[in-house]
């Protein structure tokens, strides 16, 4: 318990350095989220569109979640050496998986019968993407890429194991920092991972239209 106290004053006499693998944190994090994103989104929202592509999207997600990101990193380090792109390679293979299946299943699971409606309507497929299907996704698909961000934040501790650096330095040596330093960065993870959590609910909130959260709440 003396320990767990000790960390905030570690906080406090340390604030710099945290501050600094914050950023580094952050940045590999964000790195991560985002190229998972270019990569996941626009494949799970077509294959969600077609209603083709179930076996494919479960096999990735089953693949990515059985491999641990230790080993994925170890895996990295060899073809890839020791630094950012080593870690951010690891990361992304952790993070598309969710990204992947909630995008395809947030565009599959649109009520067809709206789907219908606007074929009858005379609109695009493109339109009905953009109009009908993506307007209801955005619930589910927010969902994951709520989960992949903070899975990539919490995950992103063992780049220290690879030179990735981040708050992982500091979690992983505790020699130099002692006990408390340990707790303390891994406090910090803690809050970067629900401050990620938190900001893309609010995001969800903000973009998805009122009528589709008004009748999900209901």
């Amino acid at each position: 318990m003396l320990t767990f106290f000790a960390s905030f004053s570690f906080m406090t006499d340390h604030f710099g350095l945290l501050a600094d693998r914050t950023v580094d944190h952050l940045k590999l994090s964000a790195a991560a989220v985002a190229v998972s994103l270019v990569l996941a989104l626009p494949l799970g929202v077509w294959l969600g569109h077609r209603g083709k592509g179930s076996f494919l999207t479960v096999s990735i997600s089953n693949i990515g979640r059985a491999l641990p990101s230790l080993a994925l990193i170890a895996i990295f380090l060899g073809l890839l050496g020791i630094g950012f792109v080593n870690v951010l390679t690891a990361l992304v293979v952790m993070a598309v998986p969710p990204v992947l299946t909630h995008a395809y299943l947030s565009v599959e699971q649109v009520d067809p019968d709206l789907v219908r409606a606007g074929r009858g309507m005379g609109l695009t497929e493109w339109q009905i993407l953009t109009r009908i299907e993506l307007p209801l996704a955005l619930p589910v698909l927010f969902t994951g890429i709520r989960i992949a961000a903070v899975y990539v934040i919490s995950s992103a501790t063992l780049a220290a194991v690879a030179g990735g650096g981040g708050l992982g330095d500091i979690i992983l040596n505790q020699v130099s920092y002692g006990l408390s330093g340990v707790i303390a960065a891994a406090l910090w993870v803690a809050a970067l991972a629900l401050a990620a959590d938190a900001l893309f609910g609010a995001l969800r909130k903000r973009l998805t239209p009122r009528g589709v959260l008004a009748g999900r709440s209901g």
